[in-house]
Formats: structure tokens, C-alpha cells, sequence
């Protein structure tokens, strides 16, 4: 199934079937992705507009951004989900013979740091998002001040909901050095990301005074 070709209320009913997946990564990406189709639908309510002549050309450079952002974590959905299944997978292979409890260790070893890899991706394009926020704030439209409030929201809950998903397989592996230096990634990336929105808050709630 591709989670792309549902419509809003197909994939809703997916997520809340009793299936596993897509869980809780394709929606951390999916919230990332309506945080930048908000920062485009700002971007574009900004372009051609005289009264933010000055900042025409970087609205639009980030405008590319959005549009490219928004896609790439469209496929993550997807991904997320398919990455799941070879997890899943792995975990049935045969454990008879010591060659078979073997290969299944290496292939589930294999398959839950892809499994890490993928929400990896979300999280650093969310915080991508992010760091863009607070400069959109004082720059685009102030008609869209809102939708930039929410768009931060969904980049927040897009990272946070997609490291909790790499820790989660992160603590599963049996390679130590690697199980570490995931969970480090995550602990800076979580750091700069409350810095971040609290940065965008705080522009958001003192331009809405």
C-alpha cells in the first residue's frame, strides 16, 4: 500500500487500525510535512507583494526549500512504514540452528538501524524547519502569523515524535558504539530544537500582543 495515495481520512483510518504500521514515525513525518506546506502557503501569500519588496528573494529561495521539504518527508510516511516491515521480518526468520539464530541477529541488526535511519531523517528536516521559523516570523506575512505558529508546532512534534522513534530502536541494538552515538545525535538535536521553539514562541506571542 502507498500511504501517498490515501486520502486525509484513509490514512487516519490506516494509523488507527490495529496494523502497527504506520505508526508513530510516518506521523512524526507527516506532521513535518504540513509544518512546511504551511511555511510555502506563507511564503507564497508573501511573494509579489510591494510591502515586502525587501525580503522577495529570500522569501523565495525558502520557498524552494518548503516545496522540496515537503515532499522529501511525504516519502519518509512512506518509508517509515516500509522500513517496519523488513524489522518485522527479520524477526521471523527461522532460530533452529545457531547459523540461523546467526544471520537473524545480523539481518535484525541490520534492519533496526535502517529502522533508526529513517525517522533519523525526519527529525533532522523538522529541525530544519525550525531554524527557519523565527526569521519567517518577522519576515512573511504577518496576515499568516497563526499558520507560522502551527507550522512550528508540526516541526516540534515532527522531531520529537521521529527521535522518540529512533531511541526506541536505538536501545534495541546490540552494537554499542552505534547505539550511543544515536542516541547523542538525538539528545543534540532534541536541545536545539526546545531552543528553537522557544525562540519562535516567544517572537510569535509578543507580534500577537
Amino acid at each position: 500500500m502507498n500511504l501517498r495515495d490515501l486520502s486525509l481520512n484513509d490514512f487516519v483510518q490506516e494509523v488507527a487500525s490495529s496494523s502497527p504500521a504506520p505508526g508513530g514515525g510516518s506521523v512524526a513525518a507527516y506532521a513535518g510535512a504540513q509544518g512546511y506546506a504551511l511555511v510555502a502557503m506563507v511564503c507564497r501569500l508573501t511573494l509579489g507583494r510591494e510591502k515586502f519588496f525587501s525580503v522577495q528573494e529570500e522569501i523565495k529561495s525558502l520557498l524552494e526549500v518548503a516545496v522540496a521539504r515537503q515532499e522529501q518527508l511525504v516519502g519518509l510516511v512512506q518509508e517509515d512504514t516500509e522500513v517496519f516491515k523488513v524489522v518485522m521480518e527479520a524477526l521471523g526468520l527461522p532460530k533452529i540452528s545457531d547459523e540461523d539464530k546467526k544471520l537473524r541477529r545480523e539481518a535484525l541488526e541490520a534492519a533496526t538501524i535502517k529502522a533508526a535511519e529513517i525517522p533519523l531523517q525526519t527529525a533532522k528536516v523538522c529541525l530544519g524547519g525550525l531554524r527557519e521559523i523565527s526569521s519567517l516570523l518577522t519576515k512573511g506575512n504577518p496576515n499568516a502569523l497563526s499558520d507560522m505558529g502551527v507550522a512550528a508546532l508540526m516541526f516540534k512534534s515532527g522531531l520529537e515524535g521521529a527521535l522518540y522513534n529512533v531511541q526506541i530502536n536505538a536501545l534495541g541494538l546490540k552494537s554499542l558504539q552505534t547505539k550511543e552515538a544515536l542516541l547523542a545525535e538525538c539528545k543534540a538535536m532534541r536541545e536545539e530544537g526546545n531552543v528553537l521553539f522557544e525562540e519562535s514562541q516567544g517572537i510569535l506571542l509578543g507580534l500577537l500582543v
